[in-house]
């Protein structure tokens, strides 16, 4: 019995391209040809692809793969053994892995209940948690931190996706206003720090005045948060920091 290579293809749920490179590397030379000269496979080359595919989804690269298979001093159940500690130690990961999510998931410090996925999709790479520890020590007996975890809880997907819309909106306008050369005491960076402080008064806690002058001195003093502002635009932190004593002052005058 030999089989055509896009049937050893659909069986194996690879592609015909990946059979013929294999074959002309020499990792899987297919037993047998057509009288026209085409691929044929027998039993023994797709017990020899079940294995190559087992070790190419633990990630050992070809040429490894090829030693694997072509060692002289390796029997049946030498493979099968290793093919048993590898799947094990996968396992382990993984048994790790879920674990770590699952924590995450009771954890839910920020309040922020979405899955990993849709995380993903409202967020990107940015982790909205990457300071959560650090905020709780700093601000976790406080009116303001409890309102915003009562708040945080009650967020749709939906809700994640305007609030971050909101400020990449907002983190664009204010880096063409630093662009173009305006003024931190000017009345449009005056403004957009008084968005600033409404959004989150709107979507997480009240923030008076004083406290908007505290987090403007944070913006410059704290290294990270800096970073983060000034990834937006060279200067920005600064420039932020200015219009929004700029703009305390303007309201409380």
């Amino acid at each position: 019995m030999s089989y055509s290579v896009g049937q050893v293809a659909d069986v194996a749920g690879v592609t015909v391209r990946t059979l013929h490179h294999y074959d002309d590397i020499g990792l899987l030379v297919p037993g047998g040809r057509s009288h026209a000269g085409h691929r044929r496979y027998g039993d023994e080359d797709l017990d020899r692809l079940q294995r190559i595919l087992f070790y190419r989804e633990l990630g050992f690269p070809l040429d490894e793969v090829a030693a694997l298979l072509d060692d002289p001093d390796a029997d049946p159940r030498a493979h099968l053994r290793r093919q048993h500690e590898l799947l094990t130690a996968r396992i382990e990961k993984l048994r790790k892995m879920a674990a770590a999510v699952e924590q995450a998931m009771e954890a839910r410090r920020m309040g922020i209940n979405l899955t990993p996925e849709e995380r993903f999709e409202v967020f990107g790479d940015k982790d909205p948690e990457q300071y959560a520890e650090e905020t709780e020590q700093r601000w976790g007996g406080t009116e303001a931190y409890a309102e915003s975890r009562r708040r945080a809880a009650r967020y749709t997907k939906e809700d994640w996706k305007r609030i971050q819309a909101e400020v990449d909106d907002w983190s664009e306008r204010y880096a063409a206003l630093v662009a173009a050369g305006e003024p931190a005491v000017g009345r449009a960076a005056m403004d957009l720090a008084e968005e600033h402080r409404q959004h989150v008064s709107r979507w997480f806690f009240e923030v008076p005045y004083e406290m908007h002058r505290c987090f403007a001195e944070m913006y410059v003093s704290d290294e990270r948060f800096k970073a983060y502002y000034d990834a937006m635009r060279p200067g920005l932190a600064e420039h932020l920091h200015d219009a929004m004593l700029a703009n305390a002052a303007r309201h409380e005058g």
